[in-house]
C-alpha cells in the first residue's frame, strides 16, 4: 500500500508543463475577466491604420511613416510622463505648459542668452524639476486635490510662458544638436545596429528571465512564446528600419533624406528606462501599490507621500523633454508652445494605451501605443483632408470609447474576482 501511495502522490507533485495552448487559452481567460490591457490600442491602432492605407494610399508611403514618429513624439514623451500620476488616480492638467515652460527656459537659455546647447538642456530638464516637485508638495503635503493645484498651474504656467516670451515675441532655436534632435536622421548602418543591439538585449533578458525561473522550478512561459515574443519584435523593428531607411527625398541630387529620426531611439531609451523602474525595481512596485490601495500601502509602511511628490516629479520631467523636441521640431518657441491641444492628446494618449484613470493599472508602453494612435488620427485624417473640427471630434470619441472599455473591463474584472 505505501508503494501505491508514493505512485498516487509522485504525479500529483509535478505541475504539468505549460504549453503554446495553455498559455493562449489562459490569456483568453484574462481578456474575458477584463484583464484587456493594451489590446483595444493594438486592435484600433491596426483598424485606423487599414482604413487610412485603403482610403489615402500615400499614407503607407516612407516619407509618412517618418513623419508620423515626429508629429507625436512631444505629445508621447509628455504622455509617458503622465502615466506615472495615472497610476496613483491622480491627473496634472499643468503637464502641456509645463512643456511650454521648460522650452521657453531652452530658448531663453540657448538664444538669447546664448549658453550651449547642453546648458539650456541642463536648465530646461531642471525647470521641469521643479515644477513637479512644487506640484507634488502641495497635493501630497498641503492636501490640494490634485485637479485643483494642476489646474492653477495650468492657468499660472500659462501666464509665465506669456512673461518668458514677452507677450508674444517668438524665439528661433537654431542651435544645430537642437534641431537635430526632430529634424534629422541616423545613417541607416547605425539604425541596423540599434536594432540588432536592441533585439540582442531584450532576447537576452527573456532567455535569461526564462533560465532563472527554470531552475527555480517556477512556473514558466513555453519556451516557444518565448521565441515567438523574441521573434515578433525582430519582424517589427526590422520592418520598420527598412522603411525608414528608404530614400525620402523627393530631389535626391539636391539632398538624401532617409534613415531612423533621431527621435526614435531617445523615446525607445526612455521607454526601457521607465519600463525597468515600474517593473523591475520597488520603487516601481510601491506605486502600484499606492495607486491599487493608499492606505493598505501606507499600513504596509511606504512612504505614500514620497510616492506621490515623485511621480508629480517625473511627469513635469518629461514634459521637459517633450518641450525640448517640441521645440526642436519646430525650430522656435511661442506663446503657444505647450498649449492648444497638447494636454488633451497626452491625456488621451495615456488613457487610450491601457492605463486607467482609476489609478493601479497601467504600463509606459501605453503611452507608446495611445501616442501613436493620436498621431495615426491625425495624421491620417489630415490627409484626408478633414478640418481641425472633424479630428477633435473623432479624437474625443476614441478617448471616450477607451474610458468605457476600461471602466467595463475593471467592472468586469470585480465581478469575476480578478482584481
Amino acid at each position: 500500500m505505501s508503494s501505491t501511495a508514493v505512485k498516487q502522490d509522485g504525479p500529483a507533485a509535478v505541475a504539468p508543463a505549460p504549453t503554446v495552448g495553455s498559455h493562449v487559452r489562459g490569456y483568453w481567460r484574462r481578456v474575458r475577466g477584463g484583464d484587456i490591457g493594451a489590446l483595444p490600442a493594438v486592435a484600433g491602432l491596426l483598424v485606423l491604420c487599414t482604413i487610412f492605407s485603403i482610403m489615402r494610399p500615400s499614407f503607407l508611403t516612407a516619407g509618412n511613416f517618418a513623419n508620423l514618429f515626429t508629429q507625436g513624439a512631444a505629445v508621447t514623451l509628455i504622455a509617458m510622463g503622465l502615466v506615472f500620476v495615472l497610476l496613483l488616480g491622480e491627473i496634472d492638467l499643468s503637464a502641456g505648459f509645463a512643456s511650454g515652460v521648460c522650452a521657453a527656459v531652452l530658448a531663453n537659455v540657448v538664444t538669447v542668452l546664448g549658453y550651449p546647447w547642453y546648458v539650456a538642456v541642463l536648465a530646461a530638464v531642471l525647470t521641469g524639476l521643479v515644477i513637479g516637485t512644487t506640484l507634488g508638495f502641495l497635493v501630497a503635503k498641503v492636501g490640494i486635490p490634485s485637479f485643483v493645484v494642476t489646474l492653477a498651474g495650468f492657468l499660472a504656467f500659462q501666464g509665465v510662458v506669456l512673461l518668458l516670451m514677452e507677450e508674444g515675441r517668438n524665439i528661433s532655436v537654431r542651435d544645430s544638436v537642437l534641431v537635430a534632435i526632430a529634424n534629422r536622421n541616423l545613417p541607416p548602418a547605425l539604425g541596423w545596429a540599434l536594432t540588432a543591439l536592441a533585439v540582442a538585449g531584450f532576447a537576452a533578458v527573456q532567455l535569461l528571465r526564462y533560465r532563472k525561473r527554470a531552475a527555480r522550478g517556477l512556473l514558466n512561459d513555453p519556451l516557444a512564446m518565448v521565441l515567438g515574443r523574441i521573434g515578433i519584435l525582430a519582424v517589427v523593428l526590422g520592418v520598420a528600419v527598412y522603411v525608414l531607411n528608404l530614400e525620402r527625398s523627393r530631389n535626391v541630387l539636391i539632398s538624401s533624406l532617409k534613415g531612423v529620426p533621431i527621435v526614435v531611439p531617445i523615446i525607445a531609451i526612455l521607454l526601457v528606462v521607465w519600463t525597468f523602474v515600474l517593473q523591475r525595481t520597488s520603487y516601481g512596485r510601491h506605486i502600484y501599490a499606492v495607486g491599487g490601495n493608499k492606505e493598505a500601502a501606507r499600513r504596509a509602511g511606504i512612504n505614500v507621500d514620497r510616492i506621490r511628490i515623485s511621480v508629480f516629479v517625473i511627469c513635469s520631467t518629461m514634459a521637459a523633454i517633450g518641450g525640448i523636441v517640441a521645440a526642436s521640431r519646430a525650430n522656435s518657441v511661442d506663446p503657444n508652445t505647450g498649449g492648444s491641444n497638447v494636454l488633451l492628446y497626452a491625456v488621451g494618449a495615456a488613457v487610450i494605451g491601457g492605463t486607467s484613470l482609476f489609478g493601479g493599472k497601467g504600463r509606459v508602453l501605453d503611452a507608446v501605443l495611445g501616442g501613436a494612435v493620436v498621431a495615426v488620427i491625425d495624421n491620417g485624417m489630415g490627409l484626408m483632408g478633414y478640418s481641425s473640427g472633424v479630428k477633435y471630434v473623432v479624437t474625443g470619441v476614441v478617448l471616450l470609447l477607451a474610458a468605457s472599455v476600461d471602466a467595463l473591463s475593471r467592472r468586469r474584472a470585480s465581478a469575476t474576482g480578478n482584481r
